[in-house]
């Protein structure tokens, strides 16, 4: 690591780092904090850490690409630069972890089999992931054929779907379904889904192998899969929404069941930049660097300064003060109660829920607005059923 001021003292250095006047190497660290149920963080312990934690197993040079990093059931997978994808956490019965074993929880990286994987989504205990020659695989628990290999088996290491290859990596796994887009600009979707969450024009249905989105086109550009609903992201900035409308998550001034949409949907607005997906809430930047939030306000998940357990429900988008929040591809993270972004300067931010120390504040305090997670981050963070973070600096 190279400082601009050799110097400083350990202390001195962390205020500057904190500050962005480190010049930096270029070797690429993984960090996490939070909850560490079966060793998740890969810390080699089962400890939780209210505050960022360096991955050492597995060396440097974790990717900072969009789709690299994904949980599933408290396991964790990351690609790294060199296209290995390493693996660590819980690895349930069904062999979520793909390492063609079950039951055997690791606490530090693993190695999966292989050297160029590109891209990987995580659903509830089962795994997607493409390759760069263009195909798709899928391991861990089939659930009504969320595995897309039209049966109803368990896979404990990866199986490829299809003989297709021309799927990209753009890929979402909800519970228990996936989304993905081909090369030609076309959404797909298969699994399990209720209040026509497939967007197959269709209500509570299993599908077993890829289907195209009901009505959806050929020119999607970003998908992303949630619980019972999923939405998109058009080349022409245009953003899309599908499933149940608890809480008004569709973001349609709508609130209820009545009001789900088994096919896409149209939020207002031509300039979409970035869209992610939780359980009862959206959140989603445009292009002038806005962030935009709606639906249920669980433990202060819409970080709109309301109470954090205030029953309050927004089924139009509303924004999030600040207009420097990062529109690159993984900058923006939630899940049933939290949620995290960067801005353009690199650094992070979180809100919601705190189980387990997940905003990295060393404490569980829960936030009903942005509070910053020290350092300058690079790339994706994600969380994990709201209590888990993982994210990647350059030192």
């Amino acid at each position: 690591m190279a400082l601009k001021n050799n110097t400083w003292k350990l202390n001195q250095w962390y205020d500057q780092d904190v500050a962005g006047n480190v010049s930096y190497s270029g070797a690429q660290q993984l960090w996490s904090w939070g909850d560490n149920s079966y060793g998740m963080l890969g810390l080699n312990n089962t400890t939780p850490y209210s505050s960022p934690k360096q991955i050492h197993g597995g060396g440097e040079n974790w990717s900072t690409t969009f789709r690299n990093f994904t949980t599933s059931s408290s396991g964790a997978f990351h690609i790294k630069t060199d296209g290995t994808m390493w693996v660590w956490g819980r690895n349930n019965t069904y062999g979520q972890l793909g390492l063609n074993s079950r039951a055997t929880n690791y606490s530090s990286p693993v190695q999966l089999p292989g050297t160029t994987w590109r891209s990987v989504s995580g659903g509830q205990e089962w795994v997607a992931a493409t390759k760069t020659d263009g195909t798709l695989w899928t391991w861990g628990r089939m659930y009504n054929g969320n595995l897309g290999h039209n049966n109803q088996t368990n896979y404990s290491s990866p199986v490829q779907v299809g003989s297709d290859t021309t799927w990209t990596e753009n890929i979402s796994g909800g519970s228990y379904n996936l989304f993905a887009i081909k090369t030609d600009g076309t959404l797909w979707s298969w699994g399990f889904h209720s209040y026509g969450g497939l967007g197959q024009n269709q209500g509570t249905v299993s599908i077993s192998s890829p289907v195209q989105i009901h009505g959806g086109g050929s020119d999607w550009s970003r998908c992303d899969g949630g619980n019972n609903r999923a939405g998109g992201i058009k080349t022409d900035g245009t953003l899309w929404v599908w499933g149940y409308n608890a809480g008004g998550s569709l973001g349609q001034n709508q609130t209820g069941a009545a009001s789900s949409k088994s096919s896409p949907v149209q939020i207002p607005g031509t300039n979409w930049g970035l869209l992610s997906v939780g359980s009862e809430t959206m959140m989603a930047t445009k292009t002038d660097g806005t962030l935009w939030t709606w639906g249920s306000n669980n433990n202060g998940s819409l970080g709109l300064n309301q109470a954090p357990d205030s029953p309050e429900r927004l089924s139009s988008p509303t924004q999030i003060p600040g207009t420097n929040w990062s529109t690159s591809i993984g900058t923006l993270s939630r899940s049933y109660s939290g949620a995290m972004a960067m801005k353009t300067d690199g650094s992070l931010w979180g809100w919601g829920s705190n189980s387990g120390g997940m905003l990295g504040q060393n404490n569980t305090t829960k936030y009903s607005s942005p509070v910053q997670i020290p350092g300058i981050w690079e790339g994706h963070s994600f969380m994990d059923g709201g209590s888990s973070i993982m994210a990647t600096r350059v030192i």
